[in-house]
């Protein structure tokens, strides 16, 4: 029986070699190394410690691998050979002090010079995509590939009609709030003064039905006191809003019709300062927090520090708080209020001072000015620690337009060097996840932000692909919808910005609040509420699309992200139309059960989580890549082209052996999505795949099979 196996084996690399596989002949394709723990060990080294590097080569054609650490060149050692023969090792040993470092690798071929970094082996040196150390620079282990489910929290449930905003209980941007009775009625074109009534206790009693989709971290947008339902606009950061908590007695005045005076909105005024209304809502938060806390997930909360609003308690434009016991003056009613300094007023013009500086000039939204005030900066290190430390013991910070915060980049960068700090000591375990458009590589050298909102290296590029669409559904580009290349170019290169400590924490949403649903940009219609109305966001949507991106998601590394009501088939252009409610009753069951699967497929494998990425094939509609680890290999390929492709997938470069088959574990296209299993022949390193149009199959390897 030996015999016979052993001939078989031999065979199946016979004909291996004669396709380069294990070839004598150098082979750029099978050099790979990344930042995970099979190339870097430890991936995350500490300050003054020793980490062993790893080049993966194939078994043929190298004479000599070179690392090369800021320009000092280390030799290494061939330790091994694995996958069957199919590669040959290397490694060598670096001592680290406290400083960063930069590496890549130099190999002497027998096809001539070759340099490897995370662009990949190349004869021309390309210095911009460097591996990176930074030594005692970690990210928390439970947000690696975390799946995190966010929530517009006015829009998600309503478990508490007491404490819902009133009609008329005050003005907001010129007109009386609205309390909205139809849960189901699209949002308005001015939205952000209708309140549907969604609190902390719809999402209480929804938590079971959150771990069952196989979350394991929720992501609340504001919660904290605020005159809107975006609540971007904070106007007291140690109060969580009673209208998501807890209004325990209503008392005071609603406003008169025609009168938009808010020193007369006294029950507005009373349920943001009443004390009893402050201790039970954040009774309700810490049990929320709790709960969420038993069902083995984790939660993060909405931080808005670079601005505040103007209904906020330290500047009271609209004289909530005067008068009140226990809240001095406002900034814009007195220059001696206590808190001018923490403002930029232009002019000399009190009382009632509206020359403060708004961020990009909304005079709802004053821009915090941290330099001239050490108590603000001392304040909002407070609020730092508060929430993540007992008894709140939230999980993590996300951070509005963290970027724009302080008045210089210098300044900048210091307030979140010290944010950092008082977060990590409150918490050490807990995330800061920033906002950010652009380059990040400034704020993610392991003293600032965890990692960021993954809108270049994710949102951007997953949309143009796969949908030909801008995220806002505001433009359409033919050019880039397919383009396998440009796809290809735009993942890399932005990733190339981050270290795999960030890129594995990194938050990759298809849609959130401010931009279009991922399920309305696959109808592909240019427009918003305004100029084609809500009905048009739901019309001709391609759902075997959507399918493709939430696979595309949940196997890409990162944290994928579900805005909440994606995955029960939630349409809508961008804010306002993309904060509509939850359909409970009305779910998309189909794409739910999908989503669920999906999430266990992604939950189920480490590889997929936090292991290595080798992109495959990128050619016009289709797209394949590989996750892999010492473990499991996976293969997802896509096409998302209108035509059947033939799609030949190189599973050899993950490291799918002569001796293995691999197994499909999800399928889906225009029809719908299939778990049914089947088999697929490893024909020599290879898997041989006929693919309808928008259609994606993720495949595993498995072991040992003849």
């Amino acid at each position: 029986m030996k015999e016979v196996y052993d001939k078989h084996i031999n065979e199946k690399r016979e004909r291996a070699r004669e396709m380069h596989i294990y070839s004598d002949c150098f082979v750029p394709d099978a050099v790979y190394s990344d930042g995970t723990d099979d190339y870097r060990c430890p991936s995350e080294p500490g300050i003054n410690s020793c980490v062993t590097i790893r080049l993966r080569t194939g078994i043929g054609g190298v004479r000599r691998v070179i690392l090369v650490v800021n320009g000092e060149e280390y030799e290494t050692v061939r330790v091994s050979e694995f996958a069957e023969g199919l590669f040959a090792l290397y490694e060598a040993k670096l001592q680290l002090t406290d400083e960063a470092v930069d590496y890549f690798f130099r190999i002497d071929t027998s096809e001539g010079e070759y340099f490897y970094n995370r662009l990949g082996a190349d004869r021309t040196f390309k210095c911009e995509g460097n591996f990176r150390i930074t030594p005692g620079f970690s990210t928390p282990d439970w947000a690696k590939g975390a799946v995190f489910y966010q929530i517009y929290v006015d829009r998600f449930c309503n478990g508490d009609t007491t404490n819902d905003v009133l009609d008329g209980e005050y003005c907001y941007i010129g007109e009386p709030v609205k309390h909205v009775i139809n849960w189901d009625r699209y949002p308005s074109t001015m939205d952000v003064r209708d309140f549907y009534g969604g609190d902390l206790a719809g999402v209480l009693q929804k938590l079971d039905y959150i771990k069952s989709l196989g979350v394991s971290v929720i992501y609340l947008n504001p919660i904290f006191t605020s005159p809107s339902n975006h609540k971007y606009d904070t106007q007291d950061y140690d109060c969580i809003d009673p209208h998501y908590g807890v209004i325990a007695t209503r008392r005071g005045e609603t406003l008169k019709d025609g009168d938009k005076n808010n020193a007369h909105a006294t029950s507005y005024s009373d349920a943001v300062t009443n004390p009893d209304n402050k201790r039970l809502t954040e009774e309700l938060f810490i049990t929320l927090v709790e709960e969420i806390h038993k069902r083995g997930m984790k939660i993060i909360l909405d931080g808005v520090f670079n601005h505040c609003g103007s209904f906020n308690k330290w500047l009271d434009r609209e004289m909530i708080y005067e008068g009140t016991e226990g809240f001095p003056s406002g900034a814009y009613l007195r220059k001696d209020s206590p808190y001018t300094d923490y403002f930029d007023f232009k002019e000399d013009k009190w009382p009632e001072n509206g020359s403060y500086d708004g961020w990009w000039g909304h005079d709802t939204l004053p821009k915090l000015n941290y330099e001239k005030s050490r108590e603000l900066y001392d304040y909002i290190m407070s609020i730092a620690r508060k929430w993540v430390s007992a008894p709140y013991n939230c999980d993590g910070w996300r951070l509005d337009v963290a970027a724009d915060l302080g008045h210089t980049e210098e300044f900048n960068h210091k307030f979140w060097q010290d944010f950092r700090k008082n977060v990590k000591e409150a918490n050490p375990d807990a995330l800061i996840l920033a906002e950010h458009y652009g380059d990040p590589e400034s704020w993610l050298r392991g003293n600032e932000w965890d990692t960021i909102m993954n809108y270049d290296a994710f949102m951007e590029p997953v949309t143009w692909f796969f949908t030909g669409m801008e995220k806002h559904s505001d433009a359409k580009d033919d050019s880039a919808l397919n383009n396998g290349e440009k796809f290809k170019y735009e993942l890399l290169h932005n990733m190339n910005k981050f270290q795999t400590s960030s890129l594995y924490v990194s938050m990759n949403e298809l849609s959130n609040h401010d931009h279009s649903r991922f399920l309305t940009r696959t109808n592909r219609k240019v427009g918003r509420i305004a100029t084609l109305g809500p009905k048009a966001a739901e019309q001709d949507i391609n759902k075997a699309v959507f399918r493709e991106a939430v696979i595309f998601q949940m196997m890409w590394p990162g944290a994928p992200t579900v805005y909440y009501g994606d995955e029960a088939g939630v349409c809508g252009f961008t804010d306002p139309d993309n904060r509509r409610t939850y359909p409970w009753g009305r779910e998309d069951k189909e794409l739910i059960a999908f989503h669920k699967e999906m999430i266990s497929i992604h939950n189920a494998y480490d590889c997929i989580k936090t292991g290595s990425l080798k992109i495959l094939i990128a050619r016009y509609g289709v797209f394949v890549f590989g996750r892999f680890n010492n473990k499991d290999k996976i293969a997802v390929a896509f096409n998302n082209s209108n035509e059947m492709q033939e799609v030949t997938v190189p599973v050899w470069q993950i490291g799918v052996t002569v001796l293995e088959v691999m197994v499909r574990l999800i399928y889906t296209n225009d029809d719908g999505y299939c778990l049914d299993t089947k088999l697929y022949t490893n024909e020599d390193g290879y898997i041989r795949l006929n693919m309808p149009p928008h259609s994606a199959i993720v495949l595993k390897n498995v072991p040992d099979f003849i």
